[in-house]
């Protein structure tokens, strides 16, 4: 399969291309291109090629990655400065995954919910446009549109549910409630092994790295 690079924005198009299972081609290349708005910066690490989204100039970010330094773009050194550049802050390092929509109701009875002081949909809130929640004795699910307007999800348990396979009925519960036709995304922090399975166990993939570089 070839990279088409079709869509709205340079980012919107490599995320349309990705959820189709096709990656730009594996040359260490380094693309630099405007944010797709002005909430969303950062850095989408795949194998072999990286996308700088930022309004930081383009020839300022090239002077700062060492030609051929595939993990230069999400090391520290890098990070650090291009957000002393832009005055932003980075929020995490996270595992990128994608998973398609599902037909039919979700695996779970679910309670929607305009509750906005729930930690995560606080925390949504400031990341996510068109922000909906879901309640389940335990746990709480949320979707929104976050970069690039791709639809995103949040799963979150309570300590005295987990382990007892919640997270990943609530996850695959989040691909039956985005648009048909519509991929729906999750960001996980690699060290979060538990999480990482749990998305994994529902039907997520992994794709690459992303650091978000949030306003301050």
């Amino acid at each position: 399969m070839s990279w088409s690079g079709g869509g709205t924005t340079p980012l919107a198009s490599l995320l349309t291309d990705l959820a189709k299972g096709v990656f730009p081609p594996c040359d260490g290349r380094v693309d630099v291109v405007p944010q797709p708005s002005r909430r969303d910066a950062g850095v989408l690490s795949l194998t072999g090629y990286t996308m700088v989204f930022t309004d930081a100039e383009a020839g300022w970010v090239r002077g700062r990655l060492p030609p051929g330094d595939l993990s230069a773009p999400l090391n520290p050194p890098f990070l650090s400065a291009l957000c002393a550049r832009t005055d932003r802050v980075v929020d995490n390092i996270d595992l990128l995954t994608v998973a398609h929509p599902l037909p039919g109701p979700p695996p779970l009875p679910l309670t929607p919910t305009r509750d906005r002081t729930h930690p995560r949909i606080v925390r949504a809130l400031r990341h996510r446009d068109d922000v909906r929640a879901w309640t389940h004795p335990g746990g709480t699910l949320l979707i929104g549109r976050g970069v690039a307007g791709r639809w995103e999800m949040a799963v979150e348990v309570a300590p005295r549910s987990q382990r007892a396979g919640l997270g990943r009925l609530l996850a695959t519960a989040a691909r039956h409630l985005v648009p048909p036709g519509e991929p729906l995304w999750a960001q996980i922090a690699p060290g979060n092994a538990a999480s990482v399975r749990t998305l994994l166990a529902a039907g997520f993939t992994p794709v690459g790295a992303e650091a978000l570089l949030v306003a301050r």
